[in-house]
């Protein structure tokens, strides 16, 4: 008996180890394709699938569109297609302060668009809509501002506010530019010029200051309307007014560079809190991959739809630095009534990242 004890004691013994191996998992990483270790595929694994919903009101081929497509691509590459999107562009769901309303309302979960109606829902965001702010920098210089420097963390405490939260200013310092019926070659000529702007009264009173008759109208009106003769002139960038085929009812493109050409991710930023972490940093890594692509060509892209204008028979008129600071000039009370609407400190902390690149 005393000896068949002893054996099952050994017996045990010999399976705890066994046992304990059995409920510890390794600590060692195994190599995946893309350098993701096995802990990090398992924790994807080990997620929920999440479909978000992305939306964009650009033209066929613009930059938003661009953007907002590689992003979702992107995205489910990284996940393994635990996260994924349902990507709406070309104003398939609305314009850009109806998708902005969506998205607030949690009907989309993220917007790609420019930066002027986001100015109805956060007012701090007319910080981009001083004329010529951002002419005299280069690309690298206002990435750093828009997106590395504290002037973000301080933009995003407004967008958060209003539960937004943006993750990354697209630009490669091209511009809006004008495109008219009537020739400008002097300050004066801006006088009584109706043009189309967005909904936007930092815009409209940018185009007041000119003498011009700023007349805001829905995107999907602009085409007739030129054509008509409703309006003489729109201001866009040159994607969206080759997208849009405006050499077929403008004469020519002036090279005003009044407002940074500038897209913004948006998300409501509730639906971002409730992603896992994981899932963040896999959106966030997505859109910076994606921006670096879409960037490396947005210079390309504008010198390349120039061309189609003006193979559509657009004259194209470029401005002297002397007709730039007319405008600026002219301009300034703008630059007075949203630094006063807004809060100075905000006009300070870009221009001090502008100057300051780190």
């Amino acid at each position: 008996m005393k000896k068949l004890l002893i054996m099952l004691m050994v017996l045990v013994m010999a399976l705890v180890p066994v046992a304990c191996s059995s409920k510890t998992p390794s600590t060692q990483p195994t190599e995946q394709s893309g350098g993701q270790s096995s802990e990090g595929a398992s924790g994807y694994d080990a997620l929920k699938p999440v479909v978000l919903i992305g939306a964009d009101n650009a033209s066929m081929g613009a930059a938003a569109q661009l953007f907002g497509e590689l992003v979702s691509k992107k995205v489910s590459e990284i996940t393994g297609g635990k996260l994924t999107v349902e990507y709406y562009p070309n104003s398939q769901l609305g314009n850009d302060q109806e998708l902005q309303s969506q998205m607030l309302a949690g009907d989309i979960d993220f917007v790609v668009c420019q930066t002027a109606q986001t100015v109805n829902f956060v007012p701090e965001v007319a910080i981009f809509d001083l004329p010529l702010v951002f002419a005299k920098y280069d690309a690298k210089t206002i990435d750093y501002a828009l997106n590395k420097s504290p002037f973000f963390d301080k933009i995003n405490e407004a967008y958060t506010a209003k539960n937004m939260r943006v993750m990354h200013y697209l630009q490669a310092a091209t511009f809006r530019e004008t495109t008219s019926n009537k020739k400008i070659s002097t300050i004066d000529d801006f006088k009584n010029l109706k043009i189309r702007t967005m909904e936007n009264q930092n815009h409209m009173a940018f185009w007041k200051a000119l003498g011009a008759a700023p007349t805001p109208l829905p995107w999907s009106e602009v085409y007739v309307s030129l054509q008509q003769g409703l309006v003489d002139a729109q201001e866009n960038a040159t994607d969206t007014s080759a997208g849009a085929n405006l050499q077929e009812v403008q004469k020519y493109l002036v090279l005003t560079h009044h407002i940074l050409y500038c897209n913004q991710f948006l998300i409501n930023n509730s639906k971002y809190e409730s992603l896992d972490p994981l899932y963040q940093a896999a959106l966030q890594q997505a859109v910076n991959e994606a921006a670096v692509e879409i960037e490396a060509k947005l210079a390309t892209i504008d010198t390349e739809n120039r061309q189609k204008l003006a193979n559509g028979g657009i004259e194209v008129i470029e401005l002297d630095n002397a007709f730039i600071d007319q405008m600026l000039e002219k301009a300034q009370g703008v630059y007075d009534s949203i630094g006063k609407a807004i809060g100075q400190e905000y006009v300070d902390t870009l221009q001090n990242a502008l100057q300051n690149p780190q």
